[in-house]
């Protein structure tokens, strides 16, 4: 919290650049960012929004989803390190790719922390990884013995064949963990049943490595 202050000190372009964000919202992000250890405080499943949320819907999920979400998902986050849906955190403006003064690129800052807490968390459960590559740096994954799911977004294009979604992914993935947490204990051939906006599983795409499962859903043309 201390490096995203001294951070806030900067020209309209440096924290422009360092936050992501457009000439209009500079200006409240870095008023939230220099309060950020006085302001009130949101669970994270309600602080953070944006269409992945909009998707998952955690007020209208059904009580036992509801609880399955709070005690099975954890959220990925630049300030945090990672947070649980349930957890209270104030407001703020910081992506996980940035670079703070003193810490650098806080994926790789965050790594000392994340790694041996989260192995340790994750130690002999089956684990859906569906992060964006700034995000997964943050928690590389070690030896513990778990089983990890990745899931990719793909859509058929013309003369270029499958392709990773880029619009889509953020609603697919909210759409995906609303569908896991309502599901009691989900393995890979729950996705059979997950279908979305013409999107599917295609099984025959799954490929192991040692613990490591890769699946795709693919939209076709």
């Amino acid at each position: 919290m201390a490096a995203l202050r001294s951070s806030m000190r900067g020209s309209i372009l440096q924290r422009q650049k360092l936050l992501g964000v457009g000439k209009v919202a500079v200006r409240p992000a870095t008023a939230a960012n220099l309060a950020v250890e006085q302001s009130g405080t949101l669970p994270a499943i309600e602080r953070y929004t944006g269409v992945l949320y909009g998707a998952l819907d955690a007020k209208s999920l059904p009580a036992p989803a509801r609880r399955r979400l709070d005690a099975r998902v954890l959220i990925s986050s630049g300030l945090w390190g990672a947070v649980a849906p349930s957890d209270p955190i104030p407001d703020y403006k910081l992506k996980m790719g940035a670079s703070l003064p003193r810490l650098g690129k806080l994926s790789t800052w965050w790594r000392s922390q994340l790694d041996p807490t989260l192995d340790n968390l994750a130690r002999g459960r089956v684990v859906w990884d569906l992060r964006p590559g700034e995000h997964a740096a943050s928690w590389r994954i070690g030896d513990t013995p778990i089983s990890i799911i990745d899931v990719k977004f793909l859509e058929e294009r013309p003369n270029r064949g499958l392709v990773t979604v880029s619009h889509w992914n953020k609603l697919l993935k909210g759409a995906l963990t609303r569908h896991l947490v309502t599901i009691g204990n989900p393995t890979i051939d729950c996705l059979s049943e997950f279908t979305f906006e013409g999107f599917g599983w295609e099984p025959d795409s799954t490929t192991k490595s040692g613990g490591h499962v890769s699946t795709n859903v693919v939209r076709r043309l």
